[in-house]
């Protein structure tokens, strides 16, 4: 069933008056696209429910609730409905739940009461009640063209009962488009099937009715503007150029001189006709276009009132520099280098978060939109795009509290803290780095901090707020838990920038390519795999434990593997071979019987042969071709190609974690994960005896994963000649390291912290809990047992974090951002479950009854207990 949708005050809107859209959604967007609004249908039909969100994707529109409950009726505004539709039997129940200005309440005007003398003002009675709640009313008239629209009832009863705030609607037949005049005149909407605009009424008539000149030529001044409300010129309309317009969806205007004035039929600057609005005293027009060419204006510009400024400005300079920059430029130099510009966005958002003065806010801000917009530009994404997601979320009513629920991505006490000297350093190091700005690592003495000091230290630094990441991600889940292959192929065009047939390789496809490596890296591969598999087979239990806990009584655990897994292996700035080896090794020991392994492809749709060749030595049951969240979707829910894994392993960037921490929280579609792992770090306590070069190196060695990543030196008993020391060797190393651009960044984030004994190192260390942590002291061996909370440990000189990361045979699968507190790395057990079983006989029935009887009668849970006394004989059987 189609309900009608409401607009508020805008005059028309249109009806669609077929009973089912879901075959026509997009022919119903293109005929009513330049209306005010088009309806959306009966929720309780299952399939309509995809093709609202579907519809939603294009522009929005009204729904009418029905029968929905208040979870439903939230669920559907949050996704972007404008307003809802409530019938007046359903207002009691849902007005109280939804914010006025989203609620319109439609009342059905029967035959029976128009029979009444005084109908119109027993219905405004009930109006008055409701005005405060609802944005608009809609009257609902039969569908009997013996019946008018009550002009005289309307002006002189209704209207007035309703308050200012409160619009009035009203859908009735209709034979002349002089109705929608009249009662545009009295300030009511009016609703209009698709069918009488076939039949009856001209949509371009039904338009323009309410329109009025003063002019002796009838004409409307009307002003043109963009899709941002730029204004690009004032021009003249008819109900002609009207009528052409609606019908061409193009730039029609009226030329007091030429007629009519098909803008940029010979000069190519053509406009696309986004929307027709008149003004509130209906004597003159607004068009929304989409400019193309030079712009408006006969000068070859853009607007008629010279050359625009701000965000759009900028935005359209960027989208040109993309297409053609100047050799050289530093806007082409921040397209063509994804570190810089990664960089460049972190170091300016920092800088924000530090500016305090107006005119300081002013200046970091405006950096940030520039280099903001830049990364826009460069991935196709229009200012539009971005707009439209702000529209989304405004249109929100479920709002999330205001403390921080997801500790991966919200750890609230910010770095900010600690730069505005809210903790004191004892000094900072500079370090110059070849094409990047100076950048500092700052340095503590341990005494001096206070315990809060030490928790904000301990805080990483800070990703994008939960709110963001979620917001992004979760239309991303939805698209593809709803559209399956076909998501996953449009989500893989738009973020790798390929064109798949197909999102996967099937284990066929992958056993019959030829994988070409040279000697010393299949070698590499195979030592790592060798060394990985020793160890994790060591971990492997195969034997049950058993348990006799009471005379009679077996207990047991049983190690299952986990049947289905999907392993995430990162793409991104690097290809990451090893962790696939990590990942892969310790599924296959476990005995996984379905081993779906996802990783972005590269930009040619293969994906690298090092990987491919690990893939084989697994034996993938499939390799699904796509990354990010939508690679996280696939496999928690399934698509026709990609099979519902049970559990979902390996690390990623933030929006990565976001979905797996969403997917894992989804009842409907249970699926586990490893663990919440963040960006990489790693924390080194060297003493006097630590090499400088080695430290140096180590430190380096996380800081090149990403911009994000952080390492901390807790300097034990160092002068500062010997930190001095170990910061040259930083700068010497780092300006030596063609991801030198990624590692200062994460250099600018990261400290030293200086202890005077191994108590205190320690304790720093403990509160902390790093993803690896490095102990390069003279008596390295004997710290271990006082390390508490560490994702993956490496004692003395000689054992660089690089070898855990690749062949040792541990696993670098590792919690990070302090979960090491509560987490372990990805082991042989990480693809295993346990089941546990019981065995009574009569003399363990007899041992332990009487105790279990006991305390199910404490429950109150009888039947619990009749079990136990039943099988002791001590009530007889029914």
């Amino acid at each position: 069933m189609i309900i009608p949708a409401v607009p508020l005050r805008n005059g028309l809107c249109c009806v669609p008056s077929t009973g089912d859209c879901v075959g026509a959604a997009d022919d119903i967007v293109d005929k009513f696209s330049l209306c005010d609004d088009v309806v959306l249908y009966d929720l309780e039909c299952g399939r309509n429910r995809d093709v609202v969100l579907t519809l939603l994707e294009k522009r929005k529109f009204r729904v009418y609730v029905g029968h929905l409950n208040k979870t439903d009726a939230v669920a559907f505004l949050d996704a972007g409905v404008s307003q809802l539709i409530i019938d007046d039997q359903n207002a009691v129940e849902l007005l109280s739940h939804i914010p006025p200005n989203r609620v319109i309440i439609q009342f059905h005007v029967t035959h029976d009461m128009l029979q009444a003398t005084n109908w119109a003002t027993d219905l405004s009675t009930s109006l008055t009640q409701l005005t405060d709640s609802v944005a608009c009313v809609v009257l609902k008239f039969p569908w009997d063209d013996s019946i008018k629209p009550p002009v005289a009832e309307l002006q002189n009863v209704i209207v007035p009962a309703l308050k200012q705030s409160c619009g009035l609607t009203i859908h009735c037949p209709l034979s002349l488009c002089q109705d929608v005049a009249v009662l545009h005149a009295i300030g009511v909407d009016i609703q209009v099937d698709s069918a009488l605009l076939s039949n009856r009424i001209d949509l371009c008539d039904a338009i323009a009715a309410p329109l009025t000149s003063d002019r002796p030529d009838g004409y409307f001044p009307t002003i043109v503007t963009d899709e941002h409300g730029i204004a690009l010129g004032l021009v003249y309309s008819s109900r002609e150029s009207i009528r052409e317009a609606v019908r061409t969806k193009r730039g029609v205007y009226q030329s007091r001189k030429r007629g009519l004035w098909y803008k940029g039929e010979t000069t190519g600057d053509t406009q696309e006709l986004r929307r027709i609005q008149i003004d509130c005293d209906a004597d003159c027009l607004r068009f929304v276009v989409h400019q193309h060419g030079h712009g408006f204006c006969h000068l070859s510009q853009r607007s008629c009132f010279g050359s625009d400024a701000g965000i759009p400005a900028l935005m359209r300079t960027l989208e040109s520099r993309k297409r053609k920059a100047p050799e050289g430029s530093y806007t082409q130099k921040l397209f063509n280098d994804d570190s810089l510009l990664c960089s460049k966005l972190l170091e300016e958002a920092g800088e924000l978060t530090e500016a305090e003065k107006t005119e300081d806010v002013a200046w970091e801000a405006a950096d940030v939109i520039y280099f903001t917009l830049v990364k826009c530009a460069k991935a196709g994404v229009k200012l539009s795009d971005v707009e439209k997601i702000l529209d989304h979320r405004a249109l929100k009513v479920k709002r999330r509290k205001g403390d921080a629920k997801t500790p991966l991505i919200a750890r609230t006490v910010e770095k900010g803290d600690i730069q505005k000297n809210n903790i004191s350093t004892e000094k900072t190091f500079s370090i110059s780095v070849e094409e990047c700005d100076e950048i500092s690592l700052r340095c503590y003495a341990i005494e001096s901090l206070t315990e809060r000091d030490r928790l904000r230290l301990c805080c990483r630094p800070a990703q994008s707020s939960p709110e963001a990441v979620f917001d992004l991600v979760n239309p991303i889940l939805e698209n593809v838990k709803r559209r399956g292959d076909k998501a996953l192929l449009e989500l893989t065009e738009k973020f790798d920038k390929v064109t798949l047939t197909s999102p996967v390789l099937t284990s066929q496809q992958v056993s019959e390519m030829v994988v070409e490596l040279s000697d010393e890296v299949r070698s590499a591969i195979d030592l790592a795999w060798d060394n990985v598999y020793k160890f994790h087979y060591a971990q492997l239990q195969n034997t049950p434990l058993e348990v006799e806990t009471a005379p009679g009584v077996i207990c047991s655990r049983h190690v299952r593997p986990i049947e289905k897994v999907g392993l995430y292996i990162p793409g991104g700035t690097a290809i990451l071979p090893s962790t696939a080896v990590m990942l892969g090794v310790p599924a296959k020991v476990a005995g996984c019987k379905e081993i779906v392994l996802a990783t972005p492809p590269m930009s040619d749709g293969s994906i690298s042969k090092e990987i491919l060749y690990i893939a084989q030595k697994i034996g993938i049951s499939l390799i699904l071709l796509a990354g990010g969240a939508q690679a996280i979707a696939a496999l928690a829910y399934g698509t026709d190609s990609v099979p519902k894994v049970d559990k979902i392993c390996g690390p990623g960037n933030q929006f990565v974690t976001a979905a797996k921490l969403l997917v894992q929280n989804d009842m409907m579609h249970p699926v586990s994960i490893d663990m919440p792992a963040g960006p990489s770090e790693v924390m080194v306590i060297a003493d006097g005896s630590a090499n400088p070069v080695f430290v140096a190196a180590d430190l380096l060695s996380q800081a090149e994963h990403g911009p994000d990543s952080q390492v901390v030196l807790v300097a034990l008993s160092l002068s500062d000649k010997q930190l001095a020391m170990i910061v040259d060797q930083i700068y010497q190393q780092l300006n030596a390291l063609p991801r030198r651009n990624v590692a200062s960044t994460s250099i600018g984030k990261s400290f030293i912290v200086k202890v005077n004994s191994r108590k205190d190192a320690l304790l720093f260390s403990n509160m902390y809990a790093p993803e690896h942590l490095i102990i390069n002291t003279t008596d390295a061996a004997s710290w271990l047992d006082e390390v508490n909370h560490a994702g993956s440990v490496f004692i003395g000189q000689y054992s660089p974090e690089s070898c855990g990361d690749y062949a040792s045979g541990t696993n670098h699968t590792l919690p990070t951002y302090g979960y090491a507190r509560m987490y372990s790395g990805v082991s042989t057990t990480t693809f295993q479950k346990h089941i546990t079983a019981q065995q009574l006989t009569a003399e363990g029935i007899q041992s332990i009854g009487d105790a279990v009887a006991t305390l199910a009668a404490v429950e109150g849970l009888d039947a619990h207990r009749n079990a136990v006394l039943l099988r002791q004989g001590k009530i007889p059987e029914q």
